[in-house]
């Protein structure tokens, strides 16, 4: 066995010696299985790989790796970084620590090189990149910190969230962020960590650098060391300022719906003791009944439709008297104006009252009768029904529904004033209110 058999023949790391024109004069077998290939001894030069590529990947000639530049040099190289190609296409980065054999005169006599494969290392730097690329580009604020507190990285929507720069942040304390009555939260998340619990979807209030508060979803992990031990924690923080804004904006309507809804059950029961009272029979209480509630589903419909905001009066008046009269029947005149949902809730009603009496006994109950509907907003609101060429009206002998809702209840709901007419030509209604209770105050 010579000696470099006997040296390096057992080492694990792959091992290789020339003479000091670069032909290989041995190599162990961790060189063969690095290289994927068995060179021939006192013909390959400088490197027993099938090919070698520079650790950038390019194409490198055998004449000009490590090898080869320790010699012509005559001088060891540490470290050098490159890769071997085997014949399969796998590619072995490795790292070369060639260094220049010499006799008692000093005269080099040959090389060894030490090849260490370098690919675990490769793979976790990839992966590691990989990572940091995704925490870098992650919407989420991602931060993690040691287990007293310091801030030990920080990425870019940390500071979009949080308004502190990476420099400003890091080796600073988590308490920072954290207001002053909710620093017992933590001490929580903290114990938890130290116990390798992980902490999901916690939604609490941090503080930003210009001292506002943010509503965050907070999900902290333990961090580990290699031997498995907690060191620290990482912490992903969600922006849900809209979330919590869209679950107050839900809970409010809820609770105007809930309100509303109470105000109609008070409405339809006004309509039904009402309707009651002015029935004499059962066929005949359903029907009205069931016509007012549905006229009052319309005016809900438009309500709906305009996101509870209000609705637009010529809409809600068509929306009426669609049932009854074909179009060139109506006009409708007036200036644009959004109603209160006061305001279409009650003049719905009155709507209906009249087109339903209209195509009963009025203009809409003959076939050359019409119905103008118009109205002004200077100063108060006006508006006037009035129809036309309709059979001869009688003043009405009792007071039914219909003219409670337009004489009592559609008025006094809109602090006004409602006078109902009967005139030879045809029925007509006006009403005097406040605008400012007619027409939607919202923005």
């Amino acid at each position: 066995m010579t000696t470099s058999e006997h040296l390096l023949g057992p080492l694990p790391a792959a091992a290789y010696t020339t003479d000091a024109n670069g032909r290989i004069t041995y190599f162990n077998d961790a060189a063969a299985e690095l290289w994927g290939h068995t060179p021939e001894i006192g013909k390959d030069e400088w490197c027993g790989s099938w090919r070698l590529r520079t650790a950038d990947g390019e194409p490198l000639a055998h004449s000009d790796c490590p090898m080869a530049l320790a010699l012509r040099e005559g001088r060891a190289i540490r470290g050098a970084e490159a890769i071997a190609e085997r014949p399969d296409g796998t590619l072995v980065p490795f790292l070369a620590f060639p260094a220049p054999l010499r006799d008692a005169s000093g005269n080099v006599t040959g090389a060894i090189n030490l090849l260490i494969d370098i690919s675990v290392q490769k793979q976790a730097e990839v992966q590691t990149m990989r990572l940091a690329s995704i925490v870098e580009s992650s919407d989420d604020a991602i931060i993690s910190k040691n287990l007293c507190g310091i801030i030990e990285s920080w990425n870019a929507s940390a500071t979009r969230l949080f308004g502190y720069s990476a420099d400003e942040a890091i080796g600073k304390h988590i308490m920072m962020l954290i207001p002053a009555d909710r620093r017992d939260e933590e001490d929580l998340i903290i114990g938890k960590v130290r116990k390798g619990e992980r902490v999901d979807h916690f939604d609490t209030i941090r503080r930003r650098k210009d001292g506002r508060e943010v509503a965050i979803s907070l999900t902290v992990s333990p961090v580990r060391s290699p031997s498995g031990k907690v060191i620290g924690a990482s912490k992903i923080a969600r922006d849900v300022t809209e979330r919590k804004e869209s679950e107050n904006r839900i809970r409010m309507l809820m609770r105007e719906v809930n309100h509303r809804v109470k105000n109609q059950f008070a409405v339809i029961l006004s309509m039904i003791r009402e309707t009651g009272k002015h029935t004499t029979t059962i066929a005949e209480f359903e029907k009205q009944i069931r016509n007012r509630i549905m006229a009052l589903s319309r005016s809900q419909d438009l309500l709906v439709d305009g996101d509870w905001r209000g609705a637009n009066l010529a809409d809600l008046v068509d929306n009426q008297i669609r049932p009854f009269a074909a179009e060139h029947r109506v006009k409708i005149s007036g200036e644009p104006i959004i109603l209160s949902t006061v305001a279409v809730q009650n003049l719905g009603m009155a709507f209906h009252e009249l087109a339903t009496n209209s195509a009963k006994h009025g203009a809409l109950s003959s076939p050359g009768g019409t119905v103008e509907v118009g109205w002004t907003t200077s100063g108060r609101f006006r508006l006037t029904w009035k129809e036309s060429n309709g059979p001869t009206v009688e003043k009405a002998s009792r007071a039914g529904f219909g003219k409670i809702v337009l004489e009592r209840i559609a008025p006094l709901a809109l602090s006004g004033v409602g006078h109902l007419n009967f005139e030879p030509n045809g029925i007509t209604w006006t009403l005097d209110a406040p605008v400012d209770l007619i027409r939607n105050a919202a923005p």
